[in-house]
């Protein structure tokens, strides 16, 4: 077998070149990007000393193992990488979490545990919702060990039958006052979860979602703890029946499973109580606002939004970095063939990639604040911010899967045919990004949700009610129903963009009311209301990722930055801002004049943009300071030898240690023989 000798160990001229080349600073960028230089030094640090030992070999050759391998191979990374953080913490801050648990499933994370995390759930979701739904006494008694990791744990919600709608659970817990227990049943197939990440062979015990039966009356879901292995042997326990739900398209290693149960009994102080209670003669003492409950689900789709923003900036990393080295196709017979970013129509494939990953990272942060101050105001017992919270983190969550999931197959077919290969690591990171647009919320409904929001919105604005901040412009519309003048500029835009989602709000609340009108039931109205509703949705989010974005980009921040970093910030922002408008032309035309040289110019300002971002597309991607590793692309690696790296995959890939296969002698030669 040939050595890895192949790769060069000099960076690619083509690649240096880029590099040299470039208008601004990475660095810049790259502290920018992390939140300053403080957190990009932290990062790296701790990158640095979590990669130092891995085989990247292994890495690359991941999806070549059985599935049985790569759940063994997620848990023992896993375990490494959870090993590694404890003894940072020791070294570093001993008695703190700053690294151990804190950074267990985060971004600094990413490739050392590339079939994915069977415990990310208990850390991204499970833990936090303890800490939310847990009284004091209980979070002692085991929210602590799961923070620990004295056991391992998951967040049980989703059903065989049910998903994205709660209340349609089917596990029942009901009360039996006799002995202070609860009963936990799986009554037939469909109630049977499916799916919690890591419940297969990797929990024993899992916060369960079940209806709540005391006194013989439904309560609806609560949430219980529920042991579901022997902490020694990790038998399953009596009435358990427990297991792993199969390949998925993507997440390989996190080992998703399924649980049965069958009169299963655990004390009563294992129902969460710190918001609902029930009492020992069963009474039930409701919680103050039901929101709560789904409050976990909306952290977990500010964490989604953040993942997917930053799984199509390691996409546009791979595909800049290739367009880079690759040379194809003259563009002048008599000149060598050119980097294929020269072409302009690269370019387009390219660029409005890398401005919507920045977009989504910014809009993400925007939303974190708000996490962080209705935080806040729950503990202070207001819930005002909470209906809109769930909107936009919804808004954004679906905006964000489908675009970044669109996104990294387009940046794909960017790189021609090898970006086929598994070891450009396109397919893995596309079956991530898609994942998305399916867990946490199933896009659609999340979108209907948004549009009963905004006719909530649009009826309160016609009796002049006070409305949330990000919907305030639908109130602005009814005052000023006309748009004025069409002027280009980057506000005019954001202010356009919001103009459509209002006009489709209008027409939407409009059919609603038709509907109403003629003696149809508010739920079936909305239904047929429904494409109405997520066309006004899906403006309503994308109106806000642009506003978030210019706010960003032109705000009082800027005035900390070099000029040349914010010019390409500008660039950024001018290409989103130009590439969604004509993205949604058909929806602006119907409510704006806009007149064919406004469209002309549009088109103009689309090509004089990719011509600005060319010098420092490549610089942009490093700055987006993802490691080979994270990388984990035989196309996108910092020192740009591609041809050599997917030669030397291809070389070591298992099927060519042997260089005869057994199926030869097996199957092919005798037949072969017998046509003689």
């Amino acid at each position: 077998t040939m050595t890895s000798s192949v790769i060069p160990k000099t960076v690619n001229p083509d690649l240096q070149k880029e590099r040299d080349a470039a208008s601004f600073s990475s660095e810049e960028f790259a502290a920018w990007w992390a939140g300053g230089v403080e957190t990009l030094k932290f990062n790296r640090g701790v990158r640095d000393y979590m990669q130092k030992d891995v085989d990247p070999c292994e890495m690359l050759q991941l999806q070549n193992k059985s599935h049985v391998d790569i759940n063994k191979f997620s848990v023992r990374t896993s375990i490494e990488s959870a090993k590694k953080l404890q003894r940072l913490q020791e070294e570093r801050n001993p008695g703190g979490d700053d690294y151990w648990p804190k950074l267990f499933d985060t971004a600094v994370m990413r490739g050392l545990i590339p079939a994915g995390n069977p415990f990310g759930v208990m850390y991204v979701m499970l833990v936090k919702a303890l800490q939310a739904q847990c009284t004091p006494e209980q979070y002692e008694a085991f929210g602590k060990r799961v923070e620990n990791f004295e056991i391992c744990a998951t967040y049980a919600q989703t059903e065989l039958g049910h998903g994205t709608y709660l209340r349609g659970l089917e596990t029942r817990a009901d009360f039996d006052p006799k002995t202070d227990e609860f009963v936990l049943n799986t009554p037939k197939i469909s109630s049977y979860k499916f799916w919690p990440g890591g419940l297969g062979h990797s929990s024993n015990y899992c916060m369960v979602m079940a209806q709540l039966y005391t006194n013989g009356k439904a309560k609806g879901p609560h949430m219980f703890f529920v042991q579901v292995r022997d902490e020694e042997t990790h038998e399953p326990l009596p009435g358990v029946h427990i297991g792993d739900i199969g390949k998925k398209m993507g997440f390989i290693g996190v080992n998703n499973g399924f649980l049965g149960l069958k009169n299963v009994r655990i004390p009563r102080s294992q129902m969460l109580m710190r918001h609902a209670k029930v009492n020992a003669d069963g009474s039930y003492v409701s919680s103050p606002t039901n929101v709560l409950t789904y409050f976990t689900m909306v952290r977990t789709r500010c964490v989604i939004a953040r993942n997917n923003a930053f799984m199509l900036a390691e996409a546009s990393t791979i595909a800049t970095r290739y367009s880079s080295v690759r040379r194809q196709s003259p563009i002048d017979p008599k000149e060598r063939e050119p980097q294929i970013i020269d072409h302009v129509t690269q370019q387009m494939k390219l660029f409005p990639e890398i401005a919507t990953s920045v977009a989504y990272r910014l809009a993400s942060d925007y939303l974190w604040n708000l996490y962080d101050v209705t935080i806040e105001d729950i503990e202070n017992w207001k819930y005002e911010r909470l209906p809109e919270l769930h909107s936009l983190s919804c808004a954004l969550k679906v905006t964000c899967s489908s675009d970044s999931a669109a996104g990294v197959e387009r940046l794909r077919l960017a790189c021609g045919g090898h970006g086929y290969l598994t070891s450009s690591n396109m397919s893995n990171l596309y079956v991530a990004a898609t994942a998305a647009c399916t867990y946490e919320g199933e896009n659609t409904v999340l979108l209907l949700q948004i549009g009963r929001f905004l006719m909530k919105s649009w009826r309160s604005a016609l009796t002049g009610a006070p409305l949330a901040p990000t919907v305030r412009y639908l109130a602005e519309v009814q005052k000023n129903p006309d748009f004025g003048n069409w002027t280009g500029s980057w506000e005019n835009m954001v202010k356009a963009m919001q103009y459509a989602a209002a006009n489709k709000t209008r027409l939407a609340f409009k059919s609603l009311t038709n509907r109403l009108s003629r003696g149809e039931t508010e739920e079936n109205a909305a239904n047929q209301t429904g494409i109405e509703f997520t066309q006004a949705a899906e403006l309503h989010g994308r109106a806000f990722v642009l506003s978030s974005f210019t706010t960003e980009v032109t705000g009082p921040k800027s005035k900390n930055q070099s000029p040349a970093f914010n010019r390409v910030l500008e660039n950024l922002l001018e290409l989103y801002l130009v590439k969604e408008t004509l993205n949604q032309m058909a929806n602006l035309l119907r409510f704006i004049n806009l007149t064919d040289a406004d469209l002309t110019r549009l088109q103009d300002r689309l090509e004089t943009v990719l011509t600005k971002l060319r010098p420092d597309a490549v610089a942009i991607v490093d700055g987006f300071d993802f490691s080979d590793l994270q990388l984990n692309s035989t196309l996108g690696s910092f020192d740009g030898n591609a041809y050599e790296r997917i030669f030397d995959a291809a070389v070591k890939n298992p099927m060519n240690q042997k260089s005869v296969p057994q199926s030869f002698q097996q199957y092919l030669k005798p037949f072969m023989k017998s046509n003689i």
